[in-house]
């Protein structure tokens, strides 16, 4: 499995935390490293970009709410980017939704539980769930 992660200036230190934290995965970090200031929809487009086009299996984006990251990286076809608080939303995101790509508040105390969960749930492939994918995924 191969992991993306990328944050602006607001979520480089919970980033590096993270990677730490994956060293057993895959993971292609796409920036940023600097404490500048930078636009964050920037680097939501690489992600979303590359779980798109196939180059990563899962996207992970961190900022100072994970709201901007989360709307940025949804403007990508077949992009489905949730904005998780809690480990039952990440869980509830791969799992109902087939989420491959989390946005997250860099300031959330449970991050590494949060992508522990999510990068450990598999989507349920139920039906119900299966059919309301597809209509977002063919909503234009």
């Amino acid at each position: 499995m191969i992991i993306g992660i990328a944050s602006d200036h607001r979520g480089v230190d919970a980033k590096k935390k993270v990677m730490e934290h994956l060293s057993n995965y895959e993971v292609i970090n796409y920036g940023t490293d600097s404490y500048d200031s930078v636009d964050y929809p920037d680097y939501a487009f690489k992600i979303g970009n590359d779980v798109k086009d196939g180059k990563i299996d899962l996207g992970i984006l961190i900022c100072n709410t994970g709201i901007g990251m989360s709307i940025a990286c949804n403007k990508v076809k077949k992009v489905r980017c949730a904005k998780v608080d809690s480990v039952d939303d990440a869980r509830l995101a791969r799992l109902h939704n087939n989420a491959n790509v989390i946005a997250l508040s860099c300031n959330n105390a449970d991050l590494i539980n949060i992508v522990d969960t999510f990068i450990n749930t598999s989507f349920s492939n139920e039906k119900r769930h299966l059919k309301r994918i597809n209509k977002i995924d063919n909503y234009d």
